[in-house]
């Protein structure tokens, strides 16, 4: 149990009822999980509003509640013993109680943060490989998973919401962690989830229109504010020199800044790159210069896997660790459905890739062509019950882009597979690109492999990580690697 004033340390707030010198035995925020001493805290969501829980969650013991609004008049029963507390923002209050509850975990680590619109995900892996190979115990917070000692939790959110985020910590620190490497969305950053704690490390990785529209960003200045938060939340930032949004992005921040990139100016930057290729593999050498010289090997693709090996270089740089542990580390990372090479032939590649919308179809396929393959074959679909216009854009991408484009399922949610691949078409006859349409994914990847040809390069675009297939509200079991491995096995 914890003293509710100890919770509150450090928050601004108002008494509306009762007394904050009282004892809690646990801190919740949603309303089936109250109980009897709990401090459950009101949360205006998108679709749910927890004040109209509060009566409910009196009747059910709780001690106190932290409200936005005065509620004493929609209390009906005699609640003379709860604590009502208001605060002007319950999301941001959360942020700092839950690292109270948790006793500061994040003081305990040190914290590294990522956001961007791309990148995240494969630097956060890079990073927690480098730091690890150099004797670290790193945990990670991310997209795919949440990785604690050797547990492996799904995710839901980017960036999880403030109570979950700082139990993560808390049992990192108990698992004998020193650093953890998170994924920090412009929704986990707007709606105060990072809050309660300093960054170390805050990394910006690059800016382009995304995640705009209802219960998002109002428009494209927004989800900029939102992640420049980031900078006046860590002590150091390192952001990418060569992005144009960066000095917008990083207005008004209150941290120590360093740069990455291609630019003169930036302090860490890469310069002399070649590509590698053979064997159905794909990769890119370069040499560092500035504040870290070294030559590196990454086996991963094209100009962006640069970016995301030297944002990894200028983080560790930070922790001491020698350049022979970094370039075993960054020739040897991998991140599962982020431009994922798969071994299927010394004579084609093959490599599955999360790209499921036309703005990272059009950049994966843009690099690939740079290795100049016979043919570029893009599989791919496109997620029922969302938006159409996603179908048009990634058919047109791949039809101006790809050599030839199979059509197939991804998720179907509630819609007919069908009528989500005639969506597609109509993206793809804007062009002159040739394409099949195979219904059936499995059946789609068994013709693209037994069609390889000496020389192509073969996407399997749009599930990436997923090992599972959504249809009509049930997840049924697929995984594109056991898929790939029964092909190969005859079966």
């Amino acid at each position: 149990m914890t003293n509710l004033t100890q919770l509150l340390s450090g928050l601004e707030y108002e008494i509306l009822q009762g007394t904050a010198d009282k004892e809690v035995k646990s801190v919740v925020y949603d309303s089936r999980k109250a109980c009897e001493g709990c401090l459950f805290i009101c949360i205006e969501g998108a679709a749910v509003d927890g004040h109209s829980f509060a009566e409910e969650v009196a009747a059910k013991g709780a001690t106190a509640l932290v409200v936005t609004r005065d509620i004493r008049q929609d209390l009906q029963g005699a609640w003379a013993d709860l604590t009502l507390i208001k605060v002007p923002d319950s999301r941001y209050a959360m942020a700092f109680i839950s690292a109270a509850w948790f006793d500061h975990p994040a003081d305990k680590l040190k914290v590294i943060g990522i956001t961007g619109t791309k990148g995240k995900t494969t630097t956060t892996y890079l990073v927690r490989s480098i730091l690890e190979q150099a004797g670290h115990k790193v945990g990670l917070v991310g997209t795919i998973e949440a990785i604690i000692g050797d547990m492996h939790i799904p995710a839901h959110n980017t960036t999880p919401e403030s109570y979950v985020l700082q139990e993560y910590f808390a049992k990192m620190v108990a698992c004998g962690c020193d650093t953890v490497v998170m994924e920090v969305s412009s929704q986990g950053l707007m709606l105060h989830r990072t809050q309660g704690f300093v960054f170390d490390i805050g990394i910006f990785t690059n800016l382009e229109p995304d995640h705009i529209g209802p219960n998002e960003h109002k428009d494209f200045d927004d989800y900029m504010r939102c992640k420049g938060l980031l900078f006046q939340q860590c002590r150091v930032g390192i952001v990418n020199a060569d992005d144009a949004h960066y000095p917008e992005v990083t207005k008004g921040h209150t941290c120590k800044l360093e740069t990455y990139g291609f630019a003169e100016s930036a302090d860490y930057r890469a310069k002399n790159l070649k590509l590698i290729q053979g064997n159905g593999f794909l990769g890119i050498d370069f040499q560092t210069d500035g504040l870290v010289t070294m030559d590196v090997e990454v086996h991963a693709p094209g100009r962006f896997s640069v970016y995301n090996a030297l944002c990894a270089i200028a983080i560790c740089a930070h922790f001491g660790v020698t350049k022979e542990q970094v370039q075993k580390a960054l020739k040897n990372a991998k991140v599962k459905g982020r431009i994922e090479l798969v071994k299927v032939s010394d004579a084609f590649t093959l490599m599955i890739d999360y790209a499921h919308n036309a703005m990272a179809l059009e950049s994966l396929l843009t690099t690939l062509k740079e290795y100049h393959p016979k043919r570029l074959v893009c599989l791919f679909g496109c997620g029922g019950n969302r938006s159409k216009l996603r179908r048009y854009e990634m058919g047109e991408v791949s039809g101006r882009l790809a050599d030839l484009t199979v059509i197939t399922s991804d998720n179907p949610r509630y819609e007919q597979p069908q009528d989500i691949i005639n969506d597609i078409k109509t993206g793809i006859a804007k062009t002159d690109g040739k394409y099949i349409e195979i219904v059936d994914r499995r059946e789609a990847i068994a013709y693209v492999i037994s069609h390889g040809q000496p020389g192509d390069i073969i996407v399997l675009a749009g599930k990436g990580h997923e090992d599972y297939q959504e249809i009509c509200g049930k997840q049924y079991p697929m995984d594109e690697r056991d898929i790939i491995a029964d092909v190969l096995a005859g079966k």
